[in-house]
């Protein structure tokens, strides 16, 4: 039974992730709010009740990978050195994944399709603006939990505010920059610089509390 199980689970994710690679493409190439769900369909290789079984959402096919943000940053607080202070273990973590090349901090021809698409959609502005707040309540979460603090505790729920505002501006400026020049080191740069800035302010407004 344990192995049928793993099977299916396998062949899910395979098909998961044939809907998701097949809608992205269309998405860069047409736009978002040009391709429908038969499209994706027929791309996948998929009937129309699959692509929906995978993915409620049209705009899920696009930030497939949410989830896995999620658990970066909750599987970096929560499993940190408990000599490296909560903020500071975030801004550690943004080095890392722009070193690694990360998808989620990534600045090349790809990443600028990506950007471009979430921009000339309504849709996907909207649901990026909601897995930013989404996110800031993971991030408040878990800062309380390594701290030791209650849920809701409001110097989580401020750090984690000011944490994601100050990602959010980095990553806008580091594509901007991108973008203008196409200079993907300039633009990792500019992204470091500004989460390291605002990474001192948060600490600064953190100073009494176990965060900072």
């Amino acid at each position: 039974m344990s192995m049928q199980s793993d099977r299916r689970s396998r062949k899910r994710l395979v098909t998961r992730q044939g809907i998701s690679t097949a809608a992205t493409r269309l998405f860069l190439e047409r736009g978002f709010d040009q391709v429908t769900i038969d499209e994706i369909a027929a791309a996948a290789d998929v009937g129309r009740m699959t692509v929906f079984n995978h993915f409620p959402r049209k705009e899920d096919m696009f930030f497939d990978r949410e989830e896995e943000g999620r658990e970066i940053l909750r599987e970096a607080l929560l499993q940190r050195d408990p000599g490296v202070a909560p903020i500071e273990t975030l801004r550690l973590l943004a080095h890392r994944l722009a070193a690694e090349h990360s998808p989620f901090v990534e600045f090349s021809a790809a990443s600028r399709g990506f950007i471009e698409t979430i921009e000339g959609s309504e849709t996907l502005k909207a649901r990026a603006r909601a897995i930013r707040d989404e996110l800031a309540q993971v991030v408040a979460a878990a800062l309380a939990e390594c701290a030791g603090r209650e849920p809701g505790d409001p110097d989580a729920a401020l750090a984690a505010g000011l944490l994601l505002a100050t990602w959010t501006v980095a990553l806008i400026q580091a594509h901007r920059s991108l973008r203008q020049c196409g200079d993907a080191k300039e633009a990792k740069a500019i992204f470091l610089a500004i989460v390291d800035k605002g990474t001192s302010g948060l600490k600064a407004a953190m100073a009494d509390t176990p965060y900072a």
